[in-house]
């Protein structure tokens, strides 16, 4: 199959609109419809269902879209592998993060790890663990560095480098910030924010009152990390957050709701795809992570 062909697959199953895939491409659009039609014979069903407005993948083509990517990813690999030998290590470092990590583990480690490989351009996003999960399955991303409380994929090697504990927060000026121990009754009587798309995050503030003998409280706001510390601070809701983030969340006047009861304990660490040719800036950033943690258990245990 020609990657030629692929290659315009691929333009449009990101564009929708085949006029627009063809305009990124610099090829005409009956070209393109040609190549499209073409591949679609050559597999045997309809990759695309066509709409007023645009087009939309089929499950077949979601499919084939899938590892498409990976198979571009895996081309784009080396290339970067043999410009790495020709003018030393050089490339793109995709790493997707959640919360925690963003801010309290990866910023010194960024910064060694650019100072010994200032070739590698770092894309540093931001992530919640289904989010992360799937980026690395469709190839979008190299490293992941998050909790690994998700269940095991056969494509996703993780190894476990930290325990995280979840504590819930409010403002310091919350009526239960005055209390020395609350109960998770208290905790249920007030609105909650928290992340977008954060299923596993839910699913745990669930499980905490269930436990309880308690429905879930009422998951009111769903954003981002920093709108949620802006929130906190009106003095209305309740959120959770790893315990490391504590300092950070106290410039916002957040601070830690003692409760009864464990709320989420967690291993965290990296996951990556398995490859039989991984990226050696891959590897170098994990050893430079590795001594980090390794450093760091060494000072005033965090969790």
């Amino acid at each position: 199959m020609q990657s030629r062909i692929l290659k315009h697959f691929l333009a449009v199953a990101e564009h929708h609109n085949v006029t627009a895939a063809a305009d990124a491409l610099h090829i005409s659009q009956p070209a393109l419809t040609k190549s499209i039609k073409q591949l679609e014979k050559d597999i045997g069903v309809p990759l695309f269902e066509r709409h007023q407005k645009g087009v939309i993948l089929t499950l077949e083509g979601e499919a084939l879209a899938r590892r498409a990517r990976l198979m571009d990813l895996e081309y784009r690999h080396a290339l970067a592998e043999i410009k790495a030998i020709q003018t030393g290590i050089a490339g793109i470092l995709r790493i997707a993060a959640g919360p925690v990590w963003m801010t309290t583990i990866l910023p010194p480690v960024l910064a060694k790890f650019h100072s010994q490989y200032p070739n590698i351009h770092i894309k540093l996003e931001l992530g919640v663990i289904d989010t992360i999960q799937s980026g690395l399955l469709e190839g979008k991303i190299d490293l992941a560095c998050t909790s690994l409380d998700f269940s095991g994929h056969s494509e996703i090697v993780t190894e476990n480098l930290i325990n995280i504990q979840h504590v819930v927060v409010a403002s310091v000026n919350h009526p239960l910030a005055q209390q020395e121990t609350v109960s998770a009754e208290e905790l249920k009587a007030y609105p909650w924010v928290v992340l977008t798309k954060d299923n596993v995050g839910d699913r745990r503030i669930r499980s905490f009152f269930s436990a309880n003998g308690l429905e879930p409280p009422n998951l009111a706001i769903e954003t981002n990390p920093i709108a949620m510390m802006k929130i906190l601070s009106t003095g209305k809701f309740l959120a959770h957050i790893p315990e490391r983030m504590l300092e950070d969340a106290a410039k916002f006047d957040i601070a830690q709701i003692p409760h009864k009861g464990t709320f989420w304990d967690s291993s965290a660490g990296i996951s990556y795809r398995l490859t039989p040719y991984p990226k050696r800036m891959v590897e170098s950033f994990i050893g430079i992570l590795r001594e980090y943690l390794l450093d760091e258990s060494d000072s005033p245990a965090k969790t």
